[in-house]
């Protein structure tokens, strides 16, 4: 039965991606954009994505852009935040404003009947925005919240401390929320600059996915962001991953402690990045299938879930992972993922392991494709991470094309688990700060 379940899946993967004919437009003000037609649902979904995002927070001014993204929907033009989310409403649709490390997030989603009144209220929030102050006070405050429940949770105070270590006073050092400190002393010129300096089209990508055509996505797109400004500033430098080897133990009352742990990763254009991602779904991606999972889950019964991801920021790259254990067994957990981490490094990965993350991998990858938004957020990550239109039809080749041998010298050059840092936070038993 799972064998016909997953043949089943690598059919629909080829039928889908054959299904979705990419259309790259440029705009007479030139702005790129890629479009899905669907013409049978009366209904669009909009991606842009703006490079720079949180990385760009002015020195002592931490959290100024996501306070800012946060504020967005709080009003513009003769508009306040009530008058703003009744129109919204009123019009079936919905916007999303986000700030990241390295972007800008804005989602739209509406019905064709209303989509010239709904772009014309998603230009006005991005043009003309209000940034009243007793707005900037209410959602101050829920930042502030925020902030204040992170440093009640283990994963965060492992998290903070993990990258700072890691990065030091690089953005990718401290949270994009910013500190209860910096949070306060925001001001309202804080969120105009902030603005001014981040909602640009310097380096802008789109997606449209729907009832929309190629021919209308361009003058769409000179009229919802031509008046925006064309450049901004210059975005941090690359910055090494700086955390060596070894363990830090942050005490916290609770009865489990939760460890991160990571070194150094890969860039996601490396050539080796297809071979680098089946590795990391064999050591700790795949869920009850990975090494990790199976050494410190099933035959150990150390943790309920371990897993491990790459990250490939923009300008730093890690190989992380997480645990979670009883204070008494998390420094089993620990000794054992160094173990499973070190094997792998010398000896590899078998072909049966090699062989049934690739049917997983090619079988999953049309599950994504189930809507006009999901669509549209893989075209504009596809966008901002330079892959071509056809990448969708390719992609499950490249898996397959990743041969054992591949995956094995990947994993002697990536894998050091003398690298490995160990942030661990709880009252972990017999487990003690190495520096």
């Amino acid at each position: 039965m799972l064998r016909f379940v997953l043949t089943v899946c690598m059919t629909l993967a080829a039928s889908v991606a054959s299904a979705i004919e990419i259309k790259e437009v440029t705009s007479a003000g030139g702005i790129n954009a890629w479009v899905v037609e669907e013409p049978s649902i009366p209904f669009t979904a909009l991606e842009i994505r703006m490079r720079g995002g949180a990385s760009l927070d002015l020195p002592q001014k931490r959290g100024a852009v996501n306070l800012m993204m946060a504020l967005i929907e709080e009003g513009s033009g003769d508009m306040d935040a009530r008058a703003f989310q009744t129109k919204l409403d009123g019009l079936a649709a919905s916007f999303s404003f986000r700030a990241f490390d390295d972007t800008m997030s804005i989602s739209a989603r509406f019905l064709t009947e209303n989509q010239d009144e709904v772009l014309a209220l998603l230009r006005q929030a991005l043009t003309d925005p209000r940034f009243d102050q007793d707005a900037i006070d209410r959602v101050r405050a829920q930042v502030l919240s925020g902030i204040a429940g992170d440093e009640k949770s283990p994963n965060r105070i492992a998290s903070s401390y993990f990258d700072a270590a890691a990065f030091g006073d690089h953005p990718y050092g401290s949270s994009i929320d910013g500190t209860a400190d910096s949070v306060k002393g925001l001001t309202q010129a804080d969120m105009f600059e902030a603005y001014e300096n981040t909602l640009t089209r310097a380096e802008i990508y789109v997606s449209a996915v729907g009832n929309v055509t190629a021919e209308q996505i361009g003058p769409m797109l000179d009229t919802l962001l031509g008046d925006l400004p064309a450049d901004g500033p210059p975005p941090p430098p690359h910055v090494d991953f700086g955390l060596a080897g070894g363990v830090t133990v942050i005490p916290f009352e609770t009865p489990q402690s939760v460890a991160l742990f990571g070194h150094k990763g890969i860039t996601r254009d490396d050539d080796d990045f297809f071979a680098a991602y089946i590795l990391n779904e064999v050591l700790g991606g795949s869920g009850f299938e990975s090494r990790l999972m199976n050494e410190v889950r099933e035959k150990r019964g150390l943790t309920y879930g371990i897993r491990t991801y790459l990250i490939p920021k923009f300008h730093a790259e890690m190989w992380l992972g997480q645990v979670a254990s009883a204070n008494a067994t998390i420094g089993e957990a620990i000794a054992v993922t160094r173990d499973v981490w070190s094997d792998i490094a010398t000896n590899g990965v078998t072909q049966d392991e090699l062989d049934s993350i690739k049917t997983f991998l090619t079988g999953e990858y049309p599950l994504r494709f189930d809507g006009n938004a999901e669509i549209a957020e893989i075209m504009v990550g596809m966008q901002m991470i330079g892959l071509p239109t056809d990448y969708v039809i390719n992609r499950n080749d490249y898996i397959e094309a990743v041969t054992l041998a591949d995956v094995k010298r990947v994993a002697a050059e990536l894998l050091h688990p003398e690298d490995l840092h160990f942030v661990v936070v709880g009252q972990p038993e017999g487990v003690q700060s190495s520096n």
